[in-house]
């Protein structure tokens, strides 16, 4: 089926764009940190009874060492340190701004992808990735409203960005970055690509266990058990948990059997792009029509990134 992986790709980004919505407002309730091991216990369970029912084992214990190596550091740096990151960067910057700084993923996993994996990428592809970010830098660093304007709505927020945020969104940028490509590495085989659902698993299992020491080093379950009793946080989780770490990134990585890791990671930096509507009529955000105008110019870099 041709374009196979861009549609993946694009479902990816719808699956991230309405989870991310879920795990903002569970983070607000009851903090990054617990949000993030309720998710991946939840995360955990669908898997392993997803391929349970499809590979007769709640674990895949047939993946080679080097394969188990590879997606447990990546699930180490991406889910563990790098959504730790990203969540904390949602409640200080916003959803719009915080994805912007983890789009910039994309070209640092090129980056990344292009000096270890030895991947490749034409004129075209590179001129893309920079077209798209480009346009999702419009819709992001929109201008904000004169505060005395008399056509500012007083429903509208005004987000303000912070050093400690944009900190945090860096964190998830190069934990996102890193992790992917560890993805990648740890997916290959001499005869294919593994499984993209037991190797999130593989991922989850190792943030997972990186989460229990965590609290049990800091002695803070106490949290955990807080949020747990927060009957509409633990569900806004366990909703973002399917949507997102269960369904988004095993398609992220299934993506990597189509895609070079950086023009999957270009696909999956629309995030922002898609999550125009929820800003604007969810968190009641001025949205101008520059960007809007960015949107289009950042279709126009997905375009260039298909074009053979």
């Amino acid at each position: 089926m041709p374009y196979t992986g861009e549609l993946i790709a694009i479902t990816t980004v719808l699956c991230w764009t309405v989870s991310v919505q879920f795990f903002e407002a569970a983070t607000r309730r009851v903090g990054a940190t617990p949000v993030n091991i309720i998710r991946l216990t939840t995360a955990l369970i669908l898997f392993g009874t997803f391929l349970y029912f499809k590979n007769g084992m709640l674990v895949p214990l047939d993946f080679p060492l080097r394969a188990w190596v590879f997606l447990s550091l990546s699930g180490m740096i991406g889910f563990f340190l790098g959504d730790i990151c990203l969540f904390k960067a949602l409640v200080e910057l916003g959803p719009r701004i915080a994805l912007l700084i983890f789009s910039l993923s994309a070209p640092v996993a090129a980056l990344i992808g292009w000096a270890f994996l030895s991947e490749t990428y034409v004129i075209h592809q590179w001129a893309g990735m920079l077209v798209t970010l480009t346009g999702v830098g419009l819709v992001i660093f929109e201008k904000k409203q004169d505060k005395n304007s008399p056509q500012k709505s007083g429903k509208r927020r005004e987000r303000t960005i912070t050093l400690k945020g944009i900190l945090f969104g860096i964190g998830a940028m190069l934990g996102q970055a890193t992790g992917y490509v560890l993805s990648k590495a740890g997916m290959q085989t001499e005869t294919g690509y593994l499984d993209a659902f037991a190797a999130t698993q593989i991922r989850a299992i190792s943030a997972f266990v990186c989460f229990v020491l965590f609290f049990t080093l800091t002695r803070k379950w106490h949290r955990v058990v807080t949020a747990i009793k927060d009957t509409r946080a633990l569900m806004l989780t366990a909703t973002g948990a399917l949507i997102g770490p269960f369904i988004g990134v095993s398609l992220s990585l299934m993506v990597l059997h189509y895609l070079s890791t950086g023009v999957a990671s270009t696909f999956l930096s629309m995030t922002p792009v898609c999550i125009i509507p929820f800003s604007i009529f969810l968190h009641k955000e001025h949205v101008s029509l520059r960007a809007f105008g960015g949107a289009f110019i950042a279709v126009g870099g997905i375009w260039l990134l298909m074009a053979a």
